[in-house]
Parts: structure tokens; sequence; C-alpha cells
């Protein structure tokens, strides 16, 4: 995928000492959810990460030429029991994701992954649990079916007292005369 990088990313990492870090924004309903490699607080893009140290994992990105499904995974490890408890009532799944690269001593970032929630794996140890997300691209709804008709129950469940497909069933055996006349 072409992108361009930003002048003061390229610049920091052009520099003799490089030190990169990911930064991961998950927008939930109720509340975004940020955090970055680092330690303390971040400002990026006018929004606070909260720096999660290595306790915050982020698996392999791949990235290719052709409209190919791809997907991510992020690990949140030595997590509390209220914590977890919030990862399991909260809805995710199909919630965007997204993971960027940036580097200490530059201002601008670069998205290396966008996609919607997956899955979630939640592993229980003695000194905490550990949460790992499973990230796709946005590729793969294209490989999903679709689950709407075109009927009067699906019309009603998205749009509630429009009767738009209400006389559909009816018409499907009706004899209708058409450019000639009726015998």
């Amino acid at each position: 995928m072409a992108r361009s990088i930003p002048t003061g990313l390229i610049t920091a990492l052009t520099q003799g000492s490089i030190e990169p870090f990911y930064a991961i924004e998950m927008l939930f309903d109720t509340a975004p959810v940020r955090f970055w490699t680092g330690l303390g607080d971040r400002a990026i893009d006018g929004e606070t990460y909260i720096g999660a140290g290595t306790l915050l994992e982020i698996g392999d990105i791949e990235e290719i030429g052709d409209l190919s499904a791809k997907s991510a995974t992020i690990t949140l490890s030595a997590l509390s029991s209220e914590v977890v408890a919030l990862a399991l009532v909260e809805p995710y799944q199909r919630r965007v994701c997204r993971i960027m690269l940036g580097a200490i001593g530059a201002t601008d970032v670069i998205e290396m992954f966008s996609g919607r929630m997956n899955t979630m794996t939640i592993e229980d140890a003695p000194d905490g649990a550990s949460v790992s997300l499973t990230l796709e691209s946005r590729l793969v709804e294209l490989g999903r079916a679709k689950v709407r008709r075109y009927n009067h129950e699906s019309h009603i469940a998205r749009y509630p007292g429009d009767l738009f497909f209400s006389y559909v069933a009816d018409l499907q055996d009706r004899q209708v005369v058409w450019g000639r006349t009726q015998a």
C-alpha cells in the first residue's frame, strides 16, 4: 500500500539513534481506548495515549501489494480482574482499531494497520490475565455474506413504520395486464 511518510517522522528515523514506538487506538462504543509502547502518557494527534510499556505486544504486521485481507494481533498482559471484567462485557466485535508507528522526538505518526476487532482471547495467570485481540482488515467484509433481505420484515427491522415492502408478497402471484387489452 502506498503511503506518504510525514517529514517529521522521516527526520527522526534518519537520525543516528532511533527510538520507535507503536500506538494503538481501539474505538469502543462507550469510549476509545488508547495505548502506546512507552511509559507515561503521550499526546498523539491531540489525543492522550496511556503508556503500557512491555505489557503491550503487537504481533507481526504484514504489508502486501495485492488486495488480500490480512490480520494483526494485539496482546495486553498483567491485567487486573476489573479490566478483564470490563473486556468481557464491552461489545468489541467489528469496532475500529488502528495501529500506528512513531518515533520519540517526532510528533508525527504513520498508520501501519487499520481494521476491525474480531476475536478476543483471555488467559488467566497468577500474575494477572492477558487479553489477545485479533484484528481483521476491512477487506474481510467483502467475503462475508450479507444477511439483509429485500422483504417487509428485514425492512421494518431497519426502518420501523415504513411500509415500502408490505405489498410485495401480494404481487408475486398477481396477474398484471401490461400493454394489451384484458380478455
